[in-house]
């Protein structure tokens, strides 16, 4: 009688989290560290645009026509937030959260900030070099 051969198993590190680039065996590929960067990239770019919108003055978005400063501030803090998450625990280029809070904070930045940047307060004087 042959005894039976005892199976071979190797031990496999699962690193497998919804939305993230598979790391084979626990090394980072280049692809992650790609989608590592670009995610710091984005929460840069959110942070910024909160940032901005702390500075502007809550007149200027109503004046514009825009939202409420109180709004886009929540709007932004939170894609701040998904931001952060994303670029520390390395959520992958798939998960539509990071994507949405970078998308929040484009929109502030090309539509919202260059109106509300230009906006004066008509009833105060700037200065001697400034309007009257």
């Amino acid at each position: 009688m042959i005894p039976p051969t005892p199976r071979l198993t190797f031990p496999v590190k699962q690193c497998l989290r919804l939305g993230s680039v598979i790391s084979v065996f626990g090394a980072y590929t280049p692809l992650r560290y790609f989608f590592l960067a670009l995610g710091l990239v984005a929460f840069v770019v959110e942070a910024w645009a909160f940032i901005d919108a702390v500075r502007r003055p809550a007149p200027a978005f109503v004046a514009t026509g825009k939202q409420t400063k109180p709004l886009w501030l929540i709007i932004l803090g939170v894609a701040a937030v998904v931001g952060l998450y994303g670029a520390v625990y390395g959520v992958g280029p798939i998960s539509i959260l990071p994507v949405a809070a970078f998308v929040a904070a484009a929109i502030y930045l090309a539509d919202v900030r260059p109106k509300v940047k230009d906006f004066r307060n008509s009833g105060s004087s700037t200065g001697p070099y400034g309007p009257w």
